[in-house]
């Protein structure tokens, strides 16, 4: 079972269908919509401010979601995929985005639904992200828009089957 826990009176809140590492580590003010997925090492720490997932976020091995004392909130929207280390801290990222591996977003940023944060890019901090464009680099910045294909073929499809993967990690297979 992953580690659960109470901190200042809050105490982590998971909807429906929710996979939870047994290394996973979630601590306070964090809520989390239904069919979510919180894999191996993965840390969101909901201590200093809140974190909300919406549906069927995944956040993958390693990745760290965090937010600022008093000043940040992170705000997760629905279908989006948080790829293995990555940091997303003090964020609001819409429905439909894929965050690559390694990939930083930092405070004030938002992202817009439909875009994808590419495998290892800074995201720095107050930067806004279009809705359907790709960033990349150090520090990160618009590359392209998401076309219909990586919509499909890569937004949605990992989202999907991170829903999967964590079905076959339930207690009734």
């Amino acid at each position: 079972m992953a580690l659960i826990r109470e901190l200042n009176g809050n105490t982590p809140e998971f909807g429906n269908n929710c996979f939870l590492a047994e290394t996973a580590v979630i601590i306070g003010d964090v809520i989390a919509g239904n069919e979510c997925s919180i894999w191996y090492n993965a840390v969101l720490r909901g201590d200093v401010n809140s974190i909300r997932l919406g549906n069927r976020v995944n956040i993958q091995d390693n990745a760290m979601v965090h937010c600022t004392y008093r000043k940040t909130k992170t705000i997760l929207g629905n279908n989006i995929s948080i790829g293995h280390n990555a940091v997303v801290h003090g964020c609001t990222i819409h429905d439909n985005v894929l965050v690559g591996m390694g990939a930083i977003i930092m405070d004030n940023c938002v992202v817009g639904s439909f875009s994808i944060i590419a495998a290892g890019a800074v995201v720095t901090q107050n930067t806004e992200i279009g809705e359907g464009e790709i960033w990349a680099g150090i520090p990160a910045k618009k590359i392209g828009l998401v076309s219909k294909e990586l919509k499909e073929g890569e937004i949605q499809r990992i989202a999907a089957n991170y829903v999967k993967y964590s079905g076959w990690y339930s207690s009734d297979q």
